[in-house]
């Protein structure tokens, strides 16, 4: 893949990502107290119910495609807490084929 076609379909930076994850918190009506994104060694990202997000840096240098899967997976963790039918149903409703993305997602292995 060549440089250009890399940097259209990855994060160019933190900056990038963390502004995705504003929009999809606004557009799912969540309100957020802090967003980092920073090395995790077993999870993708974690959620608080205090309003706190946290990103697995590894996530910058996947397709933005994995990242919004990831993205939307934990702020609809602040209105629905397991990964149920209302869960599924939203999912589908933001992403559509976010089965899809949550099996290549869990064929990648964190670098501990």
């Amino acid at each position: 893949m060549s440089r250009t076609k890399r940097q259209i379909n990855t994060w160019v930076n933190k900056a990038e990502f963390k502004k995705r994850v504003v929009k999809y918190a606004k557009e799912i009506d969540i309100p957020l107290k802090s967003i980092s994104v920073r090395p995790m060694s077993r999870k993708w990202a974690s959620c608080s119910t205090a309003g706190n997000l946290s990103f697995n840096a590894e996530l910058l240098d996947m397709p933005k495609k994995l990242g919004e899967y990831v993205i939307v997976h934990e702020l609809l963790h602040f209105h629905v807490p397991n990964h149920g039918k209302l869960w599924k149903s939203l999912m589908r409703a933001y992403l559509g084929n976010y089965e899809r993305l949550g099996k290549k997602l869990k064929s990648l292995k964190i670098d501990r």
